[in-house]
């Protein structure tokens, strides 16, 4: 979901169990390399996602197809891959984040700690978790997004950070929390279509399978033959999908939100920053009235078509290099 990170849930009769019994280090290390790919595959496309998102750089692109071929001959393929540093730095991290609000979350609602989650109880976890972890996405995405929006030269994550915290101090750095919080709710749909779709296509239970969770390895083996690789490259991808979909509006309005300083400098002093009052993205219904009234409800969607077309890849190579380093590992 967030930015270019993609969370990883192993596709199981028992997710619970696979979730919680995995070898600690072995997932936080799967996950974070995984993460790690995802976000280089994702990074473009963000990219365009970006521009087209904000308000004073989307009309200099006719489509999403123009708009990767233009930043490719204005700012050379590198452009697209500005911002890049930020979710790379936090990856590991909130790959141990969301792990542990995942997990969280989820056996709170178990009566029984043996049983698997229903799909509803898979949602609220993931929805949960999304709100947890936007306390480190909002200000790594900020950070992201406006270094994505400088046309032509770079500017380094270290300096867009210091000039945010010079003049809007550390709340500057979370400005669009709300918004990024409500966005990453999505976890919820994306955790939810991942092992629905693994449920769904998944055969009947094999009683020569082991259900006691005692030789992890053997498990996973049994599972991979049971439930077929085309079978969780569908999963992966669905969950991309339904992932961006439930949330994507508050997405728009979250990149333009952090794409515009809350502040200016006071007139009198010359040095004091005070709040903008003719700042029309200030808050989320501020910033929903006026996006609504200047350009209607097809803004809402825009950036959406780069964003589906790099969910299947993404989720798919993420989820592949996950699966990859666990066999590895284990």
């Amino acid at each position: 979901m967030s930015g270019g990170f993609h969370p990883i849930i192993s596709c199981s009769p028992q997710l619970t169990d696979l979730v919680v019994n995995l070898d600690p280090t072995i997932d936080f290390t799967a996950g974070t390399v995984a993460g790690i790919a995802g976000i280089l595959v994702a990074q473009p496309f963000d990219t365009v996602k970006v521009r087209l998102q904000n308000p004073s750089l989307s009309s200099r692109y006719r489509s999403t197809f123009n708009a990767f071929t233009t930043i490719v001959r204005e700012e050379r393929f590198r452009g697209l891959y500005k911002g890049v540093v930020s979710p790379l730095a936090t990856c590991a991290f909130m790959n141990g984040l969301v792990f542990a609000t995942y997990k969280f979350f989820t056996k709170v609602q178990l009566d029984d700690p043996a049983a698997p989650p229903s799909l509803a109880q898979i949602a609220v976890a993931g929805a949960g978790c999304g709100i947890v972890t936007s306390l480190i996405s909002s200000p790594t995405e900020l950070v992201k997004i406006r270094q994505q929006n400088v046309l032509g030269g770079r500017t380094s994550a270290v300096k867009v950070t210091m000039d945010i915290l010079k003049q809007s101090g550390i709340r500057g750095l979370y400005r669009g929390l709300g918004a990024t919080a409500l966005r990453d709710t999505g976890y919820g749909a994306y955790f939810m279509a991942y092992e629905g779709t693994c449920r769904y296509f998944r055969p009947a239970p094999n009683s020569t399978i082991q259900t006691d969770h005692t030789s992890l390895l053997s498990e996973i083996d049994s599972e991979a033959r049971i439930t077929p690789w085309s079978t969780l490259f569908l999963a992966a991808a669905m969950a991309g999908i339904a992932g961006w979909v439930a949330t994507f509006p508050m997405d728009v309005i979250k990149t333009r939100m952090q794409s515009t300083d809350i502040t200016i400098i006071d007139p009198g002093s010359q040095r004091q920053c005070i709040p903008d009052p003719h700042n029309s993205y200030r808050t989320i219904l501020s910033t929903l009235e006026h996006s609504y009234r200047s350009e209607g409800y097809r803004m809402f969607f825009r950036g959406l078509v780069p964003t589906l077309i790099r969910s299947v890849p993404v989720n798919m190579a993420t989820f592949s290099v996950y699966e990859s380093i666990v066999h590895l590992l284990s």
